[in-house]
């Protein structure tokens, strides 16, 4: 919860357009992104515990984000991934271009 809140301040701080959360993209699966704008297909997923061992760097858990991030874009989704790190060391630089 505290990344995805400190995430949502940086966005508004930049003046990034509106982001649903928790938008499920796929109806055959649980599968739903942390935060996106289905009329852009853009979606924003935010990977914590990167550094402890977290589900997302798990053998299990990288694979299945990677058949979903996969689907992803074989569906026409552009997927943005921000670490925790992305955001507590020069936010800025990670969400500009």
């Amino acid at each position: 919860i505290i990344l995805e809140r400190t995430f949502e301040t940086y966005w508004r701080q930049l003046g990034g357009v509106e982001l649903e959360d928790e938008l499920r993209f796929c109806q055959t699966r649980k599968w739903r992104f942390d935060f996106a704008s289905p009329t852009a297909k853009v979606a924003i997923e935010l990977e914590g515990g990167t550094w402890s061992n977290g589900r997302h760097t798990r053998p299990a858990g990288f694979t299945e984000d990677c058949e979903k991030y996969n689907w992803a874009a074989l569906n026409g989704w552009r997927v943005f991934r921000i670490t925790s790190d992305m955001l507590k060391n020069a936010p800025i630089k990670h969400l500009t271009p």
